[in-house]
């Protein structure tokens, strides 16, 4: 739940805005657009996963595996703006979807991969989130939360934990001097820049007129890696404490660095979620974290094992989480986002 103090924080900047936008915009034309359209874009950590509500709803037959939820923060904006109207409704159109790459934002079709209720034979695959947006000259706003996939982080997330527990083992070493096959930590990053680029390229070439906020990630990992007990799974579990520095020096900001950099090359506003995320990490405790662990809080309806692995979370009474925010995290994130939507209206 939000803290009492951040929402009177929001509602007065909502009201702030909304009379400067009755002050600076003059009355609009017979026939003009009646609201704003607003696409939000990117993975899990805008789709939500866990958090709230599954959209649509279990059982919908609209459902497309890609595990939108309510309490996400596409969801905790809108209604936000629902009741404080940057002068127009704000007609919100979300097709992010969990487990999505740069690619698939722009021109890959995604197979989802969600683990709740897949129909026999899985999921089918989904068109580029820029397609099933419907981007257009008469978009007004685009919001872009993707890039750890593509590296991608869960993955190297898991190699941290398969070395933790080995004497002398050390996935910085491994994603620093990689075996052949892998790519390193510099290359990936270097490859993560120009797929973004490119990404942005293509959404600019299909809403022309949008302004377009890019979004970061949190701070997930704790600024002192001590900080995290490594036998606990609701933390990050086995991964030694000298890979969770460099995990989050050498891998999570320069991820952000890098999608802020990108975004640069555009005059493209990029939030900064991390800075207003640092000490709610994964390993603080329950009521200060916006991070769940590897295992974690979640609604019912999410699983307890991971498939495929010997990740059992319900032996402790938890969900498989791997390092996503909590309704706090959302909640949090909601808050950056809304201010540089209402923002880019101004302009």
């Amino acid at each position: 739940m939000r803290h009492p103090v951040s929402r009177l924080r929001t509602r007065a900047l909502a009201v702030g805005l909304t009379l400067a936008v009755s002050t600076l915009v003059p009355s609009l034309p017979a026939g003009a657009a009646d609201q704003y359209e607003w696409a939000a874009l990117g993975d899990s950590y805008t789709a939500g996963g866990f958090v709230g509500d599954p959209q649509p709803p279990l059982g919908d037959a609209s459902r497309d595996g890609c595990d939108r939820t309510s309490d996400a923060y596409p969801g905790v904006v809108e209604r936000e703006l629902e009741d404080f109207p940057p002068g127009k409704y704000v007609q919100l159109t979300n097709v992010s979807c969990g487990n999505a790459t740069i690619t698939d934002i722009a021109y890959t079709k995604q197979t989802p991969v969600s683990p709740v209720q897949p129909p026999a034979g899985g999921w089918p695959a989904v068109d580029p989130q820029i397609n099933r947006a419907k981007l257009n000259d008469e978009t007004d706003i685009v919001t872009v939360g993707v890039g750890g996939n593509s590296l991608p982080f869960g993955g190297m997330l898991l190699k941290c934990l398969e070395l933790g527990p080995k004497p002398g083992k050390s996935c910085r070493e491994y994603y620093t001097s990689p075996p052949e096959g892998e790519e390193s930590i510099q290359d990936k990053l270097a490859r993560v820049q120009n797929e973004y680029i490119e990404m942005l390229a293509n959404v600019h070439a299909a809403a022309p007129n949008a302004k377009v906020i890019t979004v970061g990630y949190p701070a997930v990992l704790p600024e002192e890696a001590s900080d995290c007990n490594r036998l606990a799974l609701t933390e990050l579990s086995s991964i030694k404490h000298a890979d969770v520095d460099w995990l989050r020096d050498d891998v999570l900001k320069q991820l952000n660095n890098t999608i802020q950099q990108a975004s640069s090359f555009f005059d493209d506003t990029y939030v900064d979620v991390y800075s207003s995320s640092v000490g709610h990490d994964a390993c603080q405790p329950a009521d200060t974290k916006w991070v769940e662990g590897i295992c974690g809080d979640a609604a019912n309806y999410w699983p307890a094992n991971l498939p495929n692995t010997p990740l059992n979370c319900g032996a402790i009474g938890k969900r498989v989480t791997l390092v996503h925010p909590n309704a706090a995290g959302h909640e949090n994130t909601a808050n950056r986002v809304e201010r540089a939507i209402r923002i880019a209206l101004l302009n």
